[in-house]
């Protein structure tokens, strides 16, 4: 079998996903989309009522633009802030409609392994010449084993959120208790009204998530007086979660932490910090929320928790592949040093590409969010820039490949849900060496 003659087969189907298509197509190459969720941006929908703090001339990928003007598409107003349901009202699902694409995505289609055909991960004989053989399972329960020459991953980690224990397990009682645990940014005000509404609801996590969680309460407090509004976090430092105000480089964000800020200042939000989640109990009709802190056990009685703890990548489908990861953060080892929480903060990750995604196995990548795997760093921009330099690479273009840049003046922007629930808003001028937008730093209407 000619090996060039198989297509590359992209992994998900959200903003990078289809970047990493609009791109193989542009190259001249055969793309395969399979996408778990039965609609196009399936985990950005779950977040559509969010507004981003990004406007919408950092939330596209070039090659996709060409490819939609080429078909009359216009640009929405470049400095409008869209919303989750904007981003794939207006720009992903039209993507995916363009005769060009559309007959290479597969939705309800979830890959659940991928290995070499015939060669398993022991084997080195004839590895790099083997296609890739991916075990997909659709939605009506069919399975197949599909070949291409290349994988893309850019299935995101948005679906495998980090659990409430402070050690990165669940904690105890966390599964059995799961029907009042939301893990995300549920939309309080109007599909989940009933579950909110004048209820005792706990905000687990400092980052940008939990800070929109917590607003959204805030939100419907003012029409549901008896709601009460618990904030959990592990860092003590509300400065630095509360972030730059205005001297943020996007005004929107710094709205956001003056928001909160004053929300809890009015009463309308309690904190408790430090607090690590041991375990879930129920108490009458209620959860009572464990913690064991530096000045002994505390505990916390409430009725609904919202977990905006972060996500981490899903790495059993990869078992049979050679991958080289960062023993803590789960990125390659290349770029762990690079997008290190401990380390870098917004505007402070250099542009990357191909040569910092490499694995040992050939010609697999990890892109977009996953490939930050657990750090929190991550940056839209980024992703559609590494897909560029992957793409490059995968045709042998590899003065393009290395050719990695990113300018996108007077923003500098990162996600900020640590992994294991802690979170740094960002906060100054943003960095003149990378300024950048995020996907996942998204800010209310």
């Amino acid at each position: 079998m000619n090996l060039q003659s198989l297509p590359v087969a992209v992994i998900g189907a959200g903003p990078v996903g289809l970047a990493a298509a609009a791109h193989l197509l542009e190259r001249g190459e055969t793309p395969i989309v399979f996408e778990k969720g039965s609609a196009i941006g399936a985990n950005i929908r779950d977040w559509q009522h969010v507004r981003m703090f990004s406007p919408w001339e950092f939330t596209v990928d070039t090659a996709s633009v060409r490819l939609l003007v080429a078909h009359g598409w216009q640009m929405p107003q470049a400095d409008l802030l869209p919303t989750g349901g904007d981003l794939v009202d207006l720009y992903l699902q039209p993507l995916s409609e363009l005769p060009q694409l559309k007959p290479y995505i597969h939705l309800n289609a979830q890959v659940v392994a991928i290995t070499r055909h015939n060669v398993d991960k022991m084997k080195d004989a004839g590895r790099t010449i083997a296609p890739f053989v991916l075990h997909v399972v659709y939605g009506d329960g069919t399975e197949k084993l599909l070949e291409a020459r290349a994988v893309i991953d850019a299935s995101g980690t948005w679906h495998n959120p980090n659990p409430l224990g402070a050690g990165g397990l669940p904690a105890l009682g966390e599964q059995k208790h799961a029907a009042h645990i939301y893990y995300g940014i549920p939309d309080v005000v109007n599909q989940y009204r009933p579950r909110y509404a004048n209820k005792r609801v706990l905000v687990v996590g400092s980052g940008h998530s939990a800070i929109n969680a917590l607003l959204e309460l805030v939100r419907l407090q003012e029409s549901a007086p008896d709601t009460m509004i618990y904030w959990a976090m592990r860092s003590t430092n509300l400065q630095r979660v509360y972030g730059g105000g205005d001297n943020d480089g996007l005004a929107a964000r710094g709205s956001l932490g003056t928001r909160i800020k004053n929300a809890v200042a009015a009463g309308k939000v309690e904190i408790i910090a430090p607090f690590y989640i041991q375990a879930l109990r129920t108490v009458e009709n209620s959860l009572s929320v464990e913690s064991n802190t530096p000045d002994g056990g505390v505990s916390l009685v409430v009725d609904e928790i919202i977990a905006a703890t972060g996500a981490r990548p899903e790495l059993n489908m990869l078992r049979e592949l050679r991958l080289e990861l960062d023993s803590s953060l789960e990125s390659t080892r290349e770029l762990a040093p690079m997008i290190d929480p401990n380390i870098h903060s917004c505007g402070t990750v250099r542009p990357h590409g191909e040569a910092e995604l490499r694995h040992p196995e050939k010609d697999f990548y990890i892109v977009g969010m996953k490939s930050y795997g657990r750090a929190p760093t991550f940056l839209l921009a980024t992703g559609y820039e590494q897909v560029r330099s992957v793409v490059a690479a995968l045709v042998g273009d590899m003065e393009a490949a290395r050719d990695v840049q990113l300018c996108l003046p007077e923003t500098g922007v990162c996600s900020t849900d640590f992994a294991d629930g802690e979170g740094a808003a960002c906060c100054g001028t943003p960095s003149s060496v990378t300024p950048l937008i995020s996907l996942t730093d998204i800010v209310l209407k």
